[in-house]
């Protein structure tokens, strides 16, 4: 992108997805980081944001009162350190604007910020003390803008413990203080940017309401995000000069404020992970484009995102959308062979293993979440029956090449006939010579695809008849020897005959062949990916486990038991949420798929009854 365009509009406190941001975002399949700066109003966002594309201007600076982000802006850049992936970076509107007045349409926004981020930077000016902390009231509100799990399939306890498990889906935080003038100190110590915040987060002993109201916002930035950072900034230029910040060379500000800069900007671009959703799944841009549509379109529905509930439709979609381009790519991929019909078996089955290998992965590519292997078996169903048509075809252009060659070497024979040529004493032996060397010239004869021995079986049961009445005629012939050159000819037939039903069984055996190898790709592909996605759900798990371990040791360390024995229930909940994605068995999930692969074979079956309905 050139430059960002809006991607949720906000009118009249009503959000809506713009429908060229979506497109646009549809059109992308890389896997994307993402990137939302959030903050009060006028606080500066839009130039770290700008600052990240490595451009001088794009999301809009303004140089008033007025905030001049509405809804949330998108643009999307090539990573600058990660290989085929896209940065996504979203500028949100300014919270707390005065003009807009719309606490409930900010805590939206925000709660948006977070749900399609990797990294969220919190945006803020002067120092992080109590009032910096309250302005971030909407971290307060998330568990109720955000539900993990659908009330169907959640129970009482799982929804008790469901704040232990935002820190397995949110992002990453940045706190970044702008035009901060304060000496890095604590209790006459100097401490880092992370130590000042930190140190902002404490909480205060006490249960109190106003301990509590304190504690609170810290409290929740602790528990639900994973990781957190600070960056403190100074003031980049004088005040009479911020007017046209946008427009100065950076060499104009001043040295620490640009070297806060581009440490920021290396810490985005080395920390900031693939956007996942529940499960560990990571998200392209074209799943990224259905994130914002589910959700935007929840919000305006008057319902709260669940996160189960939206990765479950996403994965809906894009596993019909895998099955398509999976089957699409396989046609593509035996396209070539189709113009070159009749091809024998060996053809025809090296290209179908070929294609459907190829189709099989562009699938597994896509696809998530197909647990009981629906998806993945449509696939396959559809290979199937697009492989048996192309049988069909390929044997009707070998039966038709066939029949059109016999005739064009029968019709010199016919017109000998006609023409009365073996109507004579040894007539019987001239047939048999043209004969033979039609047929030898028949065999010799090649790509006549996978009918040749059936056809020529048919062609020579026809002529018996025509040879028989030359046979007979011929009076140069004994009797005996009439009987001697029927039994060559019945033999001849029998030959033929097996010839033909040896040609049906190799082929017969090469599409059951072809049916097992496809079902053990496939079956492979379904291991590795439900061990895959059980990796990632557990690598989850561990990383949420380890943040939760760390919060409740500091909090030991700070006496703060009651409240570490609080987080002790936190994590016993955190371990019961990964308890059931971990039961059952992998077998017991891969099973149902192995055998519902298993009925694609009965598609050969069809087709080679198809095949002797056409016959008919």
């Amino acid at each position: 992108m050139d430059s960002p365009m809006c991607l949720i509009d906000n009118v009249d406190g009503v959000l809506r997805p713009v429908p060229d941001a979506i497109d646009h975002l549809m059109r992308i399949r890389q896997r994307v980081v993402v990137v939302s700066v959030v903050g009060l109003y006028r606080t500066g966002k839009s130039y770290l944001m700008n600052k990240l594309a490595g451009r001088k201007d794009g999301f809009a600076l303004g140089s008033t009162i007025q905030s001049k982000t509405k809804g949330i802006w998108m643009w999307c850049v090539p990573h600058p350190k990660q290989a085929d992936h896209t940065l996504v970076l979203l500028d949100t509107e300014g919270l707390g604007d005065v003009e807009k007045g719309d606490s409930k349409n900010d805590a939206w926004i925000f709660s948006l910020a977070v749900l399609l981020s990797s990294t969220l930077v919190y945006n803020s000016r002067g120092t992080i003390d109590n009032q910096a902390v309250e302005n971030l009231q909407y971290v307060t509100e998330l568990t109720e803008r955000i539900k993990v799990k659908s009330s169907s399939n959640a129970s009482s306890d799982e929804e008790e413990g469901v704040d232990a498990q935002f820190v397995q889906f949110f992002p990453n935080f940045v706190w970044a203080v702008r035009d901060f003038t304060l000496q890095l100190r604590i209790d006459n110590r100097d401490v880092t940017a992370d130590q000042y915040l930190e140190h902002s987060l404490e909480l205060k002993k006490g249960t109190d309401r106003k301990v509590m109201n304190y504690n609170l916002p810290r409290a929740c930035i602790r528990n639900y995000f994973p990781t957190r950072k600070c960056f403190v900034f100074q003031t980049p230029t004088s005040p009479e000069n911020m007017v046209r910040l946008e427009s100065m060379d950076d060499r104009e500000l001043c040295q620490g404020f640009r070297e806060t800069t581009d440490a920021f900007c290396h810490y985005v671009f080395q920390m900031s992970r693939v956007k996942t959703v529940k499960g560990g799944q990571g998200v392209t841009g074209r799943m990224l484009g259905h994130l914002v549509k589910m959700y935007v379109e929840t919000i305006a529905r008057g319902e709260v995102p669940c996160l189960e509930n939206v990765v479950l439709a996403m994965a809906q979609i894009e596993n019909q959308a895998a099955v398509e381009e999976g089957l699409k790519l396989y046609q593509s991929c035996m396209e070539p062979l189709k113009i070159r019909f009749p091809v024998d078996m060996d053809q025809m089955s090296d290209q179908h293993q070929r294609a459907d290998q190829q189709a099989t992965q562009e699938f597994m590519n896509r696809s998530f979440k197909d647990k009981n292997g629906e998806f993945l078996t449509r696939l396959a169903n559809g290979i199937a029956k697009t492989y048996a048509e192309l049988l069909i075809r390929n044997d009707d252009a070998s039966e038709k090449k066939c029949q059109d060659l016999l005739r064009e070497l029968s019709a010199p024979v016919s017109q000998k006939i006609q023409d009365g040529f073996f109507a004579k004493p040894g007539g019987y032996e001239l047939y048999c010579d043209l004969h033979d060397k039609l047929v030898a010239q028949y065999r010799s004869t090649p790509n006549k695809g996978i009918r040749a021995e059936e056809v020529l079986e048919r062609f020579l049961k026809e002529k018996s008849v025509e040879s028989n009445s030359i046979l007979q005629a011929d009076q140069k012939l004994t009797d005996s020897e009439k009987q001697i050159h029927e039994e060559k000819k019945r033999v001849a037939v029998l030959q033929q005959e097996k010839a033909a039903e040896e040609e049906k069984r190799i082929e017969l055996e090469r599409t059951m062949e072809d049916d097992r190898k496809s079902q053990e790709e496939k079956t492979k592909k379904m291991e590795e990916r439900m061990k895959e996605e059980i990796k990632q759900q557990q690598e989850e798990f561990e990383k949420a486990l380890k943040v939760k371990l760390q919060e409740q040791e500091d909090l030991l360390k700070k006496g703060h038991k009651e409240k570490a024995d609080l987080m002790e229930q936190e994590i016993q909940e955190l371990k019961k949420s990964n308890k059931p994605e971990k039961s059952g068995g992998f077998w017991e999930n891969v099973m149902p798929v192995v055998d519902t692969l298993l009925k694609v074979g009965e598609i050969f079956s069809q087709y080679k009854l198809m095949k002797g309905l056409r016959r008919k």
